[in-house]
């Protein structure tokens, strides 16, 4: 550049650098249409999802828009999202390992306590070893690419997880899907499947929709007659289902049986993020080598590391808390049915308070807010459309006087709203 060109072009990216962006631009203004008519279809079908902000700490108590209001809509099953212990661990995993890892594990973002948890894990689970992921999302996104091919079929059930689909698109393995926790058809679909090389059986632990439990010994039977794999997402069922709350494999007593466990930290165990895949020695080598979401992404911190080991201590020294949780689960489901609502059948923590309508669903849950219970409901797309509910999701950090007003909330506003007698 001569100086006069050098001048005249700091000139004009000054001036570029000034003027403001124009959304409106022809570029964007087709598309800024389309979203908008987008988003008011989805305003007027009451289909669309507001957020609330909570200022304080995630547990039984907590506070929304200036409101104390009880915690009726979080998957903190254990009630320890805020225990002291966790926050306690997570501070000293930051003085002693730092805040961040800044890369991905096979470079230079593996410390001792990666190790540790997935060790801790593994003997949870009962398995070989396991691998960490930044979220379950992320492990069940990773998990089925690296180890099928087009010469193999999945085989899910029909309310999986949004991650368990994405992850099967991800794979060229052909796709087989069967009815809800229906064995005769997925016997069918085993039938149908027995051409591919490899099969696995995909489930959800439980669904968090419904709150039912994925009947595992029999399927684990159907895998044995028909020569496939199994896996289950244990993201709302560990920490809760079983006697000890230790996973589906305690409750139907499956332990070996089945082949791949996903889960997460996000849950009961803290309710952090970070989410694993455990299972043999020769499949978690694998995904350390091929599972793109865990070769691409940064190392969890050691903080939520620190924290989740603690999880496992305290699992490992009492199951009060599954005991309490169950607890009140049995409290709130029996005096709720006794009221005359709607509740799906539940082997878990959440109740599926049926209400049908989308509109009524967030209508029921704005009036209970009132009321100081915070639930959420849940319509089209999250649940089939005409199957509007609102999941309340038990918690061990609720005492009996919570449950209490929760339940007589619940009574009168749906008295008011006319959909209970």
């Amino acid at each position: 550049f001569s100086l006069p060109l050098l001048q005249q072009y700091t000139t004009d990216l000054r001036s570029h650098s000034k003027a403001p962006h124009n959304l409106t631009q022809p570029m964007y203004g087709k598309f800024q249409q389309h979203l908008q008519t987008e988003l008011a279809a989805i305003r007027e079908a009451g289909l669309y999802k507001n957020e609330r902000l909570i200022c304080g700490p995630q547990q039984a108590e907590i506070n929304v828009g200036g409101k104390t209001v009880l915690n009726f809509c979080a998957n903190n099953y254990l009630g320890l999202s805020n225990h002291p212990r966790l926050i306690s661990a997570a501070k000293a995993a930051m003085d002693a390992r730092g805040y961040g890892m800044s890369s991905v594990r096979f470079i230079c973002g593996t410390q001792d306590l990666h190790k540790e948890l997935e060790a801790a894990i593994s003997r949870f689970f009962k398995t070989d070893d396991a691998i960490l992921y930044a979220a379950c999302f992320d492990a069940n996104g990773g998990v089925f690419e690296p180890l099928l091919t087009a010469e193999d079929a999945i085989i899910s059930d029909a309310l999986n997880h949004a991650s368990i689909i994405d992850g099967v698109r991800l794979c060229k393995a052909q796709r087989y899907r069967y009815e809800n926790a229906n064995m005769e058809d997925l016997e069918r679909v085993l039938q149908e499947a027995q051409s591919a090389r490899f099969r696995i059986i995909v489930t959800d632990g439980v669904f968090s929709m419904d709150g039912n439990v994925a009947p595992m010994d029999k399927i684990c039977d159907l895998a044995d007659k028909y020569d496939a794999l199994v896996m289950v997402d244990e993201c709302h069922s560990a920490g809760v289902v079983g006697p000890a709350g230790r996973c589906v494999a305690e409750q139907f007593i499956c332990y070996g049986r089945i082949d791949l466990h996903t889960g997460t930290l996000g849950k009961a165990f803290g309710g952090a993020i970070g989410g694993f895949t455990t299972g043999p020695k020769e499949v978690i080598d694998m995904l350390r080598q091929r599972s793109r979401p865990y070769l691409f992404s940064n190392s969890i911190p050691p903080a939520v590391v620190g924290a989740g080991l603690e999880v496992f201590k305290m699992l490992e020294e009492s199951d009060a808390l599954h005991t309490k949780l169950m607890e009140n689960v049995e409290y709130f489901r029996d005096k709720m049915l006794a009221a005359g609502f709607d509740i799906k059948p539940t082997q878990s923590a959440i109740c599926a308070v049926m209400l049908y309508d989308a509109k009524l669903s967030q209508e029921y849950a704005a009036r209970l807010l009132e009321e100081g219970i915070y639930v959420t409901g849940f319509y089209y797309p999250v649940v089939p459309k005409g199957q509007a509910r609102i999941r309340v999701q038990l918690s061990a950090a609720h005492e009996r006087h919570h449950l209490d007003k929760a339940i007589a909330a619940f009574i009168k506003v749906g008295r008011e709203l006319g959909t209970l007698k």
